[in-house]
């Protein structure tokens, strides 16, 4: 018995140092980016490397926050975290075409699966992610949960963030990018070693060009300008 009880307080120890020590990294990453993720470290494995620089809030241009908006989540500025009709239309849809899967998540939920968490679609990673996205969104707040996602995204083979891929695709600073270089590069978001930005893919030159259009017509509202400017 005795030992039971001790192998069920290291249990609980073990429990509490994780609540805690995840609690603290959430916390800390309001102020600091993240050091490295699983996707950057299995980028690495696989051969493709691990390019990124980070830059800070005003080193991002608006065009970029704008695009990605534009391209990815365009109700960001309004939801807590979870986009419900997005979400309900995506299983709606996987139900009907099993061979196919169409995801819904929000800038949000993307950004707590690439900060904290592996790329894959099981029941246990969506919990997860699930639980993270509650926590940055109360935590972080909306302008931090953009910032850390346009630093941590995969924006090609072994290229993350969006100031590797202004420097990479565009010869200069994520600060200085226009509206077409910032909705090529959100265009290539889905999938960037699938559809490259350079030399530019005819997925990514037809999307781009929807992008636009929707930063054209999103750029008036007074939510989204308070998060990209």
């Amino acid at each position: 018995m005795k030992s039971i009880s001790s192998i069920w307080r290291i249990i609980k120890g073990i429990i509490f140092f994780l609540l805690i020590s995840h609690l603290v990294y959430i916390v800390v990453l309001k102020w600091v980016y993240p050091p490295i993720t699983i996707t950057q470290i299995t980028s690495s494995i696989k051969g493709y490397g691990c390019s990124r620089t980070n830059v800070s809030h005003q080193n991002i241009s608006p065009n970029a926050r704008l695009a990605v908006i534009a391209s990815e989540d365009q109700l960001f500025p309004d939801h807590n975290g979870f986009d419900w009709k997005s979400i309900q239309k995506a299983i709606d849809y996987n139900q009907r075409k099993p061979g196919r899967v169409r995801g819904g998540s929000t800038i949000s939920q993307q950004t707590a699966k690439n900060v904290f968490l592996w790329q894959g679609r099981s029941w246990i990673r969506k919990g997860l992610e699930t639980y993270f996205t509650f926590m940055i969104e109360r935590i972080w707040g909306k302008e931090r949960i953009l910032d850390v996602y346009l630093n941590v995204a995969e924006t090609g083979k072994g290229i993350f963030g969006i100031e590797k891929a202004a420097q990479t695709y565009f010869n200069k600073s994520a600060k200085n990018i226009t509206t077409y270089e910032a909705a090529a590069i959100a265009a290539a978001l889905p999938n960037p070693a699938k559809y490259p930005v350079k030399p530019m893919s005819g997925y990514v030159a037809a999307r781009r060009a929807k992008i636009v259009q929707q930063m054209n017509f999103l750029k008036p509202d007074r939510e989204i300008q308070k998060i990209i400017e």
